[in-house]
């Protein structure tokens, strides 16, 4: 994949309707690639947006079935 499709991926901040945050990353094409646990404040949710930007590079694959 080369830099110019990847820097159109994007995080979207969301309510649910309970009033909580989440993200949803979406991939260049529009799918949905991951979607977040629920937070209860923006700030919140911005930093699960920073952790999986910081951990999913080095992130191990561990298949569990």
């Amino acid at each position: 994949m080369s830099f110019s499709s990847m820097a159109s991926a994007k995080f979207l901040i969301k309510k649910n309707v309970s009033g909580q945050y989440y993200f949803v990353l979406k991939a260049p094409n529009g799918e949905t690639i991951a979607t977040s646990e629920s937070y209860t404040t923006k700030q919140a949710c911005k930093l699960g947006i920073e952790a999986v930007r910081k951990y999913a590079p080095i992130a191990q694959e561990e298949d569990l079935t």
